[in-house]
């Protein structure tokens, strides 16, 4: 691939991170604006293919206006009055949630009484923005990612949240039940892609995930035989299952074949175990 000019919005969190390593290690010329630019000073700082990374994940229930400023608001000014080549917007397959399949044409169901809810519709917002701003001069791409696993020892995503609890505490605590299920993606796999999707997609919409539902019991499986931990399931767990997300337009434009999530926990769990040590000396 030739070499190509980027920018990263976003760039100081998991997913940007990566992505602006990848790509300069790919030999591209990228640019990090900082992320407390004002809308007016950001879009003045935009070239290139613009990957649109700045959102909340872990942490959006707490700060719901700010959810909302991150998925919708910035990125109205963004497209509104931003010059770029191409423009991916990254939502997530938590959209899926509540419906009946897991294709981008697949129609999808919000309650915007639930709390939870309030990031489906602000992502489905963004969304719809981008629908509404794409043009083939300038155009406009959706992705929507899948959780990610790898390289960000801070999260507070659901596996790391069980691999500290097993380094940490030798228990894990699951609230929800082991045959609940999702997908996951590798962070690897993840860079990689919204590389060929900013300046090669043709698609408007794209699901970035494995495409496979792994279940608790496969993820506290591997966590115990790598720490030994033990595991405790709250009673009454809920059974939460996602539909099963649909990577045929991945795999059908750009001959994607996933690496499996699991296999790269124990490259994390070593991680973790230098990290906690460092921080305990």
């Amino acid at each position: 691939m030739k070499k190509e000019v980027f920018t990263v919005l976003g760039a100081g969190g998991f997913v940007g991170q990566a992505l602006t390593q990848w790509l300069r290690h790919r030999g591209h010329d990228v640019h990090t604006p900082e992320r407390q630019l004002s809308p007016n000073e950001l879009v003045t700082k935009l070239s290139g293919h613009v990957v649109y990374c700045i959102g909340l994940t872990s942490d959006f229930r707490r700060r719901p206006w700010d959810t909302v400023d991150a998925h919708v608001c910035m990125l109205r000014h963004v497209l509104s009055h931003g010059e770029f080549s191409s423009f991916t917007y990254l939502s997530s397959t938590r959209v899926y949630l509540g419906g009946q399949a897991g294709n981008e044409g697949a129609a999808l169901t919000v309650q915007p009484e639930l709390a939870d809810q309030l990031y489906n519709v602000s992502k489905l917002l963004g969304e719809s923005m981008c629908h509404t701003a794409h043009s083939a001069e300038r155009p406009v791409r959706v992705v929507r990612l899948s959780n990610v696993v790898g390289g960000d020892l801070s999260s507070e995503n659901f596996i790391y949240t069980l691999l500290r609890e097993a380094l940490t505490r030798g228990v894990i605590q699951l609230n929800s039940s082991l045959d609940s299920s999702k997908d996951y993606i590798a962070i690897s796999d993840v860079v990689r892609m919204i590389e060929r999707i900013a300046v090669a997609g043709q698609a408007r919409c794209y699901n970035l995930a494995s495409g496979r539902q792994i279940t608790n019991a496969e993820i506290v499986e591997a966590i115990t035989r790598l720490t030994g931990a033990r595991v405790i399931v709250a009673d009454n767990s809920p059974q939460i299952v996602f539909p099963q997300i649909d990577i045929g337009r991945l795999k059908s434009e750009f001959n994607f074949t996933p690496s499996s999530p699991i296999e790269s926990l124990e490259e994390i769990v070593a991680l973790l175990k230098q990290n906690i040590q460092r921080s305990n000396s």
